[in-house]
């Protein structure tokens, strides 16, 4: 009674192939009761009455949201502030990356000069005591020598644009103080003596 099992060999390739399987209700199988989705209780669907009812503010988001209205204009101030000195930080803090590099890779003999040009600003303030516009003037103009013995030709650089400034700055202050000389002490009605009035 041995059954004879015969054995197919065929292409791997059509194990991969899918297959529909169609499944009919037997003919002589009872018609059964589906439910609805209502019935389930998973499913269960709130009524068509409810209605989005807005829950009223506390006083506490009242008072918060009448502080960020009295604040949005500080705050707006506060941001354009930000966005136009934002650059110039950045400029500043590449311009103090810059200086350390160079301090790191200074060239020879940049200290000690460092240090002489340091120590006229020390005795030029010693210099100045008593008078705060001594203390204003002499500390610069004693580094400026200092700086200038050892760059002579950055000095007289520096000394013909600076000279040039002032010249134009005096220029501008005399025009200034001789404007305001016509106008209040040369009027018509303030002149006394004049040879007109004899």
């Amino acid at each position: 009674m041995f059954k004879v099992i015969q054995r197919c060999v065929g292409p791997a390739s059509l194990s991969l192939l899918t297959f529909r399987v169609y499944a009919a209700p037997k003919k002589d199988s009872p018609h059964k009761n589906y439910m609805k989705v209502d019935e389930l209780s998973l499913y269960s669907v709130p009524e068509n009455q409810s209605k989005y009812v807005e829950e009223p503010r506390t006083q506490l988001e009242e008072n918060i949201s009448q502080l960020r209205h009295q604040c949005e204009p500080y705050t707006s101030w506060c941001q354009e502030i930000y966005s136009q000195t934002r650059p110039r930080v950045e400029r500043f803090f590449q311009w103090g990356l810059d200086n350390y590099d160079y301090l790191q890779s200074a060239p020879p003999g940049f200290f000690p000069r460092l240090g002489v040009i340091g120590f006229a600003g020390f005795i030029g303030l010693l210099f100045a005591r008593g008078s705060k516009l001594k203390k204003l003037v002499y500390p610069p103009f004693f580094m400026g020598l200092g700086a200038s013995i050892y760059y002579p030709q950055q000095a007289i650089a520096f000394a013909q644009v600076s000279g040039e400034k002032l010249y134009d700055w005096g220029l501008r202050g005399y025009i200034v103080v001789e404007d305001l000389w016509k106008e209040h002490f040369q009027k018509p009605g303030n002149v006394k003596n004049s040879p007109g009035n004899k």
